[in-house]
């Protein structure tokens, strides 16, 4: 028993630093404060966290080593999840070049539907998050503990630091709210988001 402090203070090290690394899930985050504010940030990022939940239930389960294991099935999610990213990418690019007049005001569900399964959809299509915590968490459990719930609790706690730092975005966002609300600073965002997103994408498409 002594080994697990240790496991889990050594994964919850490990984690944070991961956590801390810009991805395609922060970045989606970022773009959904940019776009639609506070609101739709906390969407995108339960959204995120949702397809998080999914990887790992799958990883506990051993459906994401069938993944691994699959080089079809692999392949088939990253280009499909690389296309997608270059869907979003290319959106915030046209918003950019979108007049301010013709920006068009949503519906609460449009709203919901754009935040969360922007989120989800970008977590649940990168087969690296799968492929990634086949790798990563069953070799924080301790010798003579059970690998499916263990990697199942690291899992959950993973997801709990990711939710931690997303809030830490969105209460950094309310501070930046009157700037980001420029029209010309929001351009340059999407602009950003846009370009870096479409690089994502890239490089999901091409790495082997």
């Amino acid at each position: 028993m002594p080994l697990v402090p240790v496991a889990l203070l050594s994964f919850t090290v490990a984690s944070v630093l991961i956590v801390l690394l810009p991805g395609p899930d922060s970045l989606v985050v970022v773009r959904g404060l940019v776009r639609g504010g506070r609101a739709e940030g906390v969407r995108t990022a339960a959204g995120v966290l949702c397809g998080l939940v999914v990887w790992v239930a799958a990883t506990a389960l051993g459906v994401s080593a069938l993944l691994r294991a699959s080089e079809i099935g692999y392949d088939v999610l990253k280009v499909v999840g690389a296309c997608y990213l270059l869907w979003l990418g290319a959106r915030s690019l046209i918003a950019v070049r979108r007049p301010e007049t013709q920006a068009v005001e949503m519906t609460a569900a449009a709203a919901v539907r754009s935040g969360f399964w922007a989120g989800f959809l970008t977590d649940l299509l990168n087969p690296k998050v799968g492929v990634f915590f086949v790798s990563f968490l069953p070799g924080f459990v301790p010798a003579g503990h059970p690998v499916g719930w263990v990697t199942l609790g690291f899992g959950i706690w993973y997801a709990v630091l990711t939710a931690l730092y997303f809030a830490g975005l969105v209460a950094v966002s309310s501070t930046v709210a009157t700037w980001m609300g420029t029209a010309r600073v929001r351009r340059r965002l999407d602009a950003a988001t846009g370009l870096v997103l479409v690089a994502f994408g890239l490089r999901l498409a091409t790495e082997a």
